[in-house]
């Protein structure tokens, strides 16, 4: 697992209208709140358009030290909205965390290493799950879920059930699949095994013989 990093980002408050809001995004500032369990009242500001694409260039959890009028907040980026044209950012949510209060989010699930089952047998890899729904207490929260792939055979698959959850609880099924290593285009996994059973009997045999054939050679000398 990998533990978020703490981003510094300026905050400044604005006015609650359409046209405030408008004028705000001419100037690349992005119109944001600030809430959590702890807040007395919604707190609304604005934010530097390319300091929170910085946020969200990495698919990973961050935390956020953010400054609004000279006190700084705790906080997570809980939710982004996006023009559907531009694809740019057009308003933004962020949660005051809380050492008592647990929060809910989705952890992306990294995939690392190379499947045995594809770099032995051919097989092909396949990820169901790209992130993962968890409630914790701010202590636990984590950038993301690293999975090693590297043992997995064809017909083998890595469930949430499988993943270090210290402190985690998460909201998705433990036997949901997260990574599933399937058999070539065209074979069955009992194909494989099979063949994975021929080849294993052969190089069997293989040594046995070579073993009676050393026998043979000790006995003649």
């Amino acid at each position: 697992m990998a533990y978020p990093e703490l981003v510094k980002i300026e905050g400044t408050p604005r006015e609650l209208s359409k046209k405030a809001n408008r004028e705000l995004r001419a100037q690349k500032r992005v119109p944001a709140v600030l809430y959590g369990p702890e807040v007395k009242e919604n707190i609304h500001f604005s934010v530097d358009e390319l300091e929170l694409e910085k946020i969200l260039r990495k698919a990973q959890t961050k935390l956020q030290e953010l400054t609004i009028d000279g006190k700084t907040y705790k906080t997570l980026l809980k939710r982004t909205e996006f023009d559907p044209i531009t694809d740019r950012p057009i308003h933004a949510d962020f949660y005051v965390l809380s050492d008592n209060h647990k929060v809910t989010l989705r952890v992306p699930i990294r995939i690392n290493g190379t499947a045995r089952g594809v770099t032995e047998g051919g097989g092909r890899m396949f990820q169901p799950m790209k992130f993962l729904r968890i409630r914790v207490l701010p202590e636990f929260i984590v950038a993301e879920f690293d999975v090693d792939v590297t043992p997995l055979k064809i017909g083998q698959s890595f469930h949430v059930g499988d993943l270090e959850l210290d402190g985690i609880t998460p909201l998705d099924a433990l036997n949901r699949t997260i990574v599933t290593i399937r058999p070539p285009k065209g074979k069955l996994v009992s194909d494989v095994l099979d063949d994975e059973e021929e080849t294993t009997s052969e190089e069997g045999d293989e040594e046995a013989a070579e073993g009676e054939e050393g026998a043979e050679e000790a006995t003649e000398e």
